[in-house]
């Protein structure tokens, strides 16, 4: 049941929500609250003492490395241990409490994702600080372009207001598409999958037999995951050359093009959930790039552009790596968007909307295919259920866009009203294409799509102001399709979990107002301890001179991009329409084989490695499959999720003894033998 198949099958209106014509055996099922019930007071206090912690993580890992893993699955199980502690002090103490159910434990790790989301999102690590006078003056106060005007540096108050005014959009943006994402299109959001299983097996009957396997099957991988991720801490290091993440199994000179397998839980694990098609789709894209086009490129140095420029220069490879990467998302992303719509007006027009004729109830199948069959329609009523209407989400859009639109120019003067407007009316389009993306691959690519506002915004204003436009609008967009893609990975948390939409989207809401008040509070501390973007600092910000200087370019002009730059891109987004558009016509049986061209784009800009990672693991399952399918269908999703969360706590510890300076003892490192 492969996200591939199912989004060629839309044939109901997309964004008129089924109503519900009663329960569906609900005498098989647990009872589930009520919405409001959902939320807890012990519940929103929990999450504000974790989002403060994860906040912490992410501040330490943003100024460090600049790369955040996904720790939903950490917000899930901290938050169980923690209620849980809770309730079971008090009972001993003779208080009645209330019973700790999964979707409590659903809400307090979607109201952690919205908390943490915006230490990344609110780029603290990247474009925020790009605008201070260090970085100012790390880069040269005679580099061309680099003007002392274009410095605004931290404050505590205009960051908070700054956050407040641009991070509740993407939660509107997107809430009228949800039941596409999630029902529909059926995408994985392997992260959200992993958290959900994880969750759920805190809560289950210990009467269910298959669940009590799964379970034990979870928590088993999980504790090999756990400790293989502590056992290769030992070996990393210091830097970023030591250890099994950069581990050359595949030989030296593949390794040099991201050819490796790195050992990872994580994208193992998301290769066992994602479709087979997503992850060839992924290896197609990595030797596509990484085996053929960025080695061409790179031959071409000296001619196509100057040989001698950093591997993070825009004038040079990386811009290739960046905006044929972005090409092939919006390629794909555009034209799923405008299927979307087209084919909601078409229903519309033709008034033949039906109430619960869901493609995904249409089987017939044995007693215990009906059991699934059963569960499966029940996820659909509840997640339809407590409706979001889609007025609300549009005015509510519409709304805060008009807030922000008169705000933005007041903190950020270069930054007029016009253009924030302009941004605000093609933002949802790229928060789909992100949500989309999310959904098959797990990266969120929030910051390539910040990219884009920044290079556009900046080359708009020009010179007079653009570095601080362009770097302004990067924070806007990133915001925006940022908190829509955790959104809809929540979605996917709360549908697999039985948790009402209503509720999930009140608990995004209020995670996002803690956020932007912890958020900018936990980075003060680092701020006021550090010297946070020095050289010679624990915390060198190293994202912080890119963003800047990738504003610089932006004011002289897409021309200073690379030679054939723009053209390619122009090939890459129109082969991307081709390609789908091919998926959608031939038959489901040849479709089924047609790579997707948003997973391939990712290994595009990010590197091969992962999709090695991905390919093992749809390798270990078809083989799994061919031996006895039935224990793959049963225990995939349990491995999976397993392999991710224990990856995934591990971060908790690494990061703690990374924040008290306590360095891996071994670095293991390989280099060619001389002679």
């Amino acid at each position: 049941m492969g996200t591939e198949n199912n989004r060629l099958e839309i044939s109901t209106p997309l964004l008129v929500e089924p109503q519900n014509n009663g329960s569906v055996e609900s005498d098989d099922f647990e009872e589930i609250p009520e919405w409001k019930e959902q939320i807890t007071i012990r519940g929103l206090a929990v999450s504000a003492l974790l989002g403060t912690l994860f906040c912490i993580i992410t501040h330490k890992l943003n100024l460090t490395v600049g790369i955040i893993p996904s720790l939903n699955v950490a917000a899930g199980l901290l938050g169980f241990f923690f209620v849980k502690s809770w309730t079971g002090v008090l009972s001993k103490l003779g208080f009645s409490v209330t019973p700790f159910t999964k979707q409590e434990n659903t809400v307090i790790q979607t109201c952690v994702v919205a908390c943490y989301g915006l230490a990344f999102s609110g780029g603290f690590g990247s474009y925020l600080i790009a605008m201070d006078e260090r970085t100012y003056k790390l880069i040269g106060t005679d580099y061309p372009g680099n003007r002392a005007e274009d410095v605004i540096n931290p404050g505590l108050a205009w960051m908070i207001g700054f956050l407040f005014v641009v991070s509740f959009l993407g939660l509107f943006s997107l809430v009228p598409l949800r039941k596409v994402m999630v029902l529909d299109y059926k995408l994985t959001y392997p992260s959200g999958t992993a958290t959900a299983m994880l969750i759920n097996s805190f809560h289950t009957n210990t009467g269910a037999e298959l669940a009590g396997k799964q379970v034990h099957c979870l928590g088993k991988y999980l504790g090999i995951s756990f400790i293989w991720s502590c056992f290769k801490w030992f070996f990393s290091g210091v830097g970023d050359s030591c250890g099994f993440d950069n581990f050359p199994t595949l030989g030296l000179e593949l390794y040099k093009n991201t050819f490796f397998f790195d050992f990872s839980p994580t994208y193992v694990g998301c290769g066992l959930i994602c479709p087979h098609i997503v992850n060839c789709s992924v290896l197609l894209g990595a030797i596509i790039s990484w085996g053929f086009l960025w080695p061409f490129i790179t031959q071409h140095a000296g001619d196509w552009y100057p040989a001698d420029l950093g591997s993070n220069d825009f004038k040079g490879l990386y811009g290739y790596k960046v905006f044929i990467a972005i090409s092939l998302i919006l390629g794909d992303g555009l034209y799923n968007l405008i299927k979307i719509i087209s084919l909601t007006i078409k229903e519309i027009c033709n008034k033949r909307t039906t109430q619960s004729n869901l493609p995904v109830l249409t089987k017939t199948t044995d007693s215990e295919g009906s059991k699934l069959l059963a569960e499966e329609r029940k996820k659909d009523e509840v997640f339809l259920k407590d409706r979001i209407p889609s007025w609300l989400a549009a005015s509510g859009y519409v709304g805060l866009a008009a807030i922000s639109t008169a705000t933005m120019p007041m903190i950020f003067p270069p930054l007029k009203w016009y253009l924030v407007l302009g941004a605000y009316i093609v933002a949802p389009a790229l928060a789909f294409c992100n949500s989309y993306g999310t959904g098959l691959t797990d990266w969120n690519l929030s910051s390539t799509y910040g990219k884009i506002g920044l290079f556009l915004f900046a080359s708009l204003v020009g010179n007079n102001g653009g570095v601080i436009a362009g770097l302004a609008a990067c924070g806007v967009m990133m915001s925006i399709v940022s908190t829509a893609a955790d959104l809809m990975q929540d979605f996917k948390t709360g549908y697999l979990t039985l948790s009402s939409a209503k509720s999930m989207f009140v608990s995004q809401l209020v995670g996002t107002a803690m956020g932007c008040v912890i958020a900018p509070l936990t980075f003060w501390l680092f701020w006021s301890a550090f010297d946070i973007g020095l050289p010679d600092s624990p915390y060198k910000a190293p994202y912080a001179v890119i963003f800047r200087e990738m504003a610089i370019l932006g004011v002289q002009g897409f021309s200073e991009l690379p030679k054939h730059c723009l053209a390619m891109c122009f090939g890459f987004f129109v082969a991307a329409f081709l390609v789908n558009f091919l998926r959608d016509i031939v038959p489901k049986k040849i479709a089924q084989f047609i790579p997707i061209p948003m997973a391939m784009a990712v290994p595009f800009y990010i590197g091969a490695y992962f999709a090695i990672d991905m390919f093992v693991g749809t390798v270990i399952l078809f083989i799994w499959e061919r031996i006895n399918r039935k224990d793959a269908e049963d225990y995939a999703g349990a491995v999976a999720s397993g392999l991710i969360c224990g990856d995934g706590i591990w971060t908790i510890p690494s990061a703690v003894l990374s924040i008290f300076r306590i360095n891996p003892p071994i670095c293991m490192s390989f280099k060619p033998t001389s002679g």
